[in-house]
């Protein structure tokens, strides 16, 4: 089905590669924050990735970054999205917060539309439960960065039809990527193993097993990961990394999942990773 408008609700990493990768395949989007500082720095950083991008895409049409962002509407009014086919949802692992959202976008959006969380823990028939269209609510796993992703891990929740599963595939291929489709449970299959992973490797950190160098160097060198477990903790962000192990301690009350003290104490200080220039590395903004 041909998609006219696709709603991005949120303006961080995960929302900015969202809205960026709809508008090179030429489709509108309206990209929404809570406020224009958050949408002003989105589009510099959107502007700034699309001609780091062009740098790896040789031999495919040069990406201009005008082009890209006029088809991109920065908004913090819900309303834009009256007309939006499709929307994803891309706000912090954080329940409270999602939860706000779900009965405002039921309000502005028209009956058709499809809602896609991109959630990496938090259960997608948890979602659907705070609409009013439990059947036209999905989960979308994108990884990061979104563009330069050619699959994505999709979940059914319970109520989900299959008429929606077929649009957001739809949709997705679109954007030039492919969907593996899972069942609605906490952290679904990526994060339920990734996250014990990275929380498992902090704590090797702080036990003073290895330094976090070496723990990735042990992934990348035996196991041919292309990150280590640290380096990828540091691009989703420590904050979201606990956010997410927090989600499933909490979900499956097990003590497997009790988040690293060290990594809640890096999210405390401000050691964010990438985003914030300092997590298990350093970084240069």
């Amino acid at each position: 089905m041909p998609f006219d408008v696709v709603g991005v609700v949120g303006a961080g990493v995960m929302g900015i590669g969202v809205a960026q990768n709809i508008a090179q395949k030429g489709i509108r989007a309206v990209l929404l924050d809570r406020d224009q500082e958050t949408l002003d720095k989105a589009r510099i950083n959107m502007a700034q990735a699309i001609r780091f991008q062009a740098m790896f895409d040789k031999g495919a049409k040069p990406l201009v970054a005008d082009e890209v962002l006029a088809l991109i509407e920065f908004t913090t009014d819900y309303a834009a999205f009256s007309k939006a086919d499709f929307i994803i949802e891309n706000v912090t692992e954080n329940w409270a917060l999602k939860r706000e959202i779900y009965p405002v976008l039921d309000a502005a959006a028209p009956p058709h539309c499809v809602f896609a969380a991109n959630t990496s823990c938090i259960p997608i028939t948890r979602i659907a439960s705070a609409t009013q269209r439990p059947d036209k609510v999905l989960g979308i796993h994108f990884m990061n960065p979104v563009p330069l992703k050619s699959t994505v891990e999709m979940i059914r929740g319970y109520h989900t039809s299959q008429q929606s599963l077929d649009i957001a595939t739809s949709m997705l291929a679109a954007m030039g990527k492919e969907a593996i489709i899972v069942n609605d449970g906490p952290g679904f299959v990526t994060n339920r193993i990734l996250m014990l992973t990275v929380n498992e490797a902090a704590f090797t950190v702080q036990d003073g097993v290895a330094p976090a160098e070496d723990v990735d160097r042990i992934f990348k060198s035996c196991f041919g990961h292309k990150m280590g477990p640290l380096e990828t903790a540091d691009l989703i962000g420590l904050d979201t990394i606990l956010y997410s192990v927090e989600v499933l301690y909490e979900s499956f009350s097990d003590s497997k999942y009790r988040p690293c003290p060290l990594l809640r104490q890096m999210v405390d200080a401000g050691l964010l990773g990438r985003k914030s220039g300092r997590g298990f590395y350093r970084y240069d903004h």
